[in-house]
């Protein structure tokens, strides 16, 4: 399977560490622009000039067309739980709306959007990536 990960760049390790482990178990990972930058520390915050020069959104956007799945990375940031950002709650709505399996590492946040989150139906993991099939 060919899967899209998606969450905050502060999880960018965590990211390399997902894309191993399902790489290890015969999956496709593609991981969002300068995920490495980010887990080496060589970047530090996404500006919006980035996301806007860089058009990241849109290229994300492709990425996920070509793919079977999105895995959101949520995991603790800010002092919420399993948080799911801005970014990554556009990009699992592009995978919902593209017909994709949407994945969740963990549990939904208890977040404004809560709801919206909820009603993509996503297929919960508890961490647990072999539950990927």
């Amino acid at each position: 399977m060919k899967i899209a990960l998606c969450g905050s760049m502060e999880f960018a390790k965590e990211m390399l560490e997902i894309k191993k482990k399902l790489d290890n178990v015969g999956h496709t990972v593609v991981l969002p622009k300068d995920t490495i930058e980010y887990a080496n520390g060589d970047k530090k915050t996404e500006s919006k000039w980035a996301k806007t020069e860089g058009d990241l959104i849109k290229g994300y956007f492709g990425e996920i067309k070509n793919c079977d799945a999105v895995l959101v990375v949520n995991i603790t940031k800010n002092g919420i739980e399993n948080y799911i950002g801005g970014n990554a709650l556009i990009e699992m709505a592009f995978g919902h709306v593209l017909g994709k399996t949407v994945y969740l590492l963990n549990p939904v946040p208890d977040m404004n959007y809560k709801d919206e989150i909820e009603a993509m139906t996503p297929i919960v993991l508890n961490s647990d990536l072999l539950k990927i099939s």
